[in-house]
């Protein structure tokens, strides 16, 4: 599994299409002693990491249970806050669960209008003229891929780091984008893309890519 995540951003910043590889859920449980170590806060309707970095535990995880008993939202099956709960000295030692959290629809949304001046920033950083923006941005986990066309579409691919072949998968985006959304007459450029043989033909292109490295 070398590709995470896909999305197509319009011209003017919104987000058209999203693909997320159902990445396997990384879930890290440790008992905890008073006091925790680990600063939470109750942001983005979940209750996640805000400062400290431990056992595998990382800042933006997700806690997902307390003692065993599942945590929604704020709260605990028997509707007490699990924040005030994790500040009672008589309530530990404690048994959390951590995870990494799923990226919501509304967060894609915002990565990809936060990516949009992004990118306008970085042309106009540029000592180059003719730059053409992000081509690629690196982390320690991930490889962020971008191509924009001349109308001002931007195809994001986020793989694995070692990932071979992303280029030709860019390519390979722009045609089926062309064949299944530019040709469609009742297509507009700042529509959502929704065309079963679009996805059906990028799975294909994505298995490719991730089995050879190249298509």
């Amino acid at each position: 599994m070398g590709i995470f995540h896909i999305f197509i951003v319009s011209k003017s910043g919104g987000l058209i299409f999203n693909y997320e590889q159902n990445i396997q859920q990384q879930e890290n449980e440790k008992t905890y002693s008073y006091p925790l170590d680990l600063k939470l806060k109750f942001e983005n309707k979940r209750v996640t990491v805000a400062f400290g970095e431990r056992d595998g535990v990382s800042i933006g995880h997700v806690l997902l249970a307390v003692n065993g008993q599942p945590v929604s939202y704020d709260k605990l099956p028997d509707d007490r806050n699990v924040l005030e709960f994790l500040e009672e000295r008589e309530n530990f030692p404690v048994n959390l669960k951590f995870g990494r959290a799923k990226v919501t629809t509304n967060e894609k949304i915002v990565l990809a209008s936060t990516f949009y001046p992004l990118f306008a920033l970085a042309v106009q950083l540029s000592p180059d003229q003719g730059s053409s923006g992000i081509k690629e941005l690196e982390s320690d986990t991930f490889k962020l891929h971008c191509s924009q066309t001349l109308t001002g579409i931007k195809f994001i691919v986020v793989a694995d780091r070692k990932q071979v072949g992303v280029d030709q998968l860019l390519d390979k985006l722009y045609e089926l984008y062309s064949d299944y959304a530019l040709k469609n007459p009742f297509y507009s450029l700042e529509m959502p893309i929704r065309a079963d043989l679009f996805e059906q033909n990028l799975l294909v292109a994505i298995e490719q890519i991730e089995k050879t490295g190249f298509i």
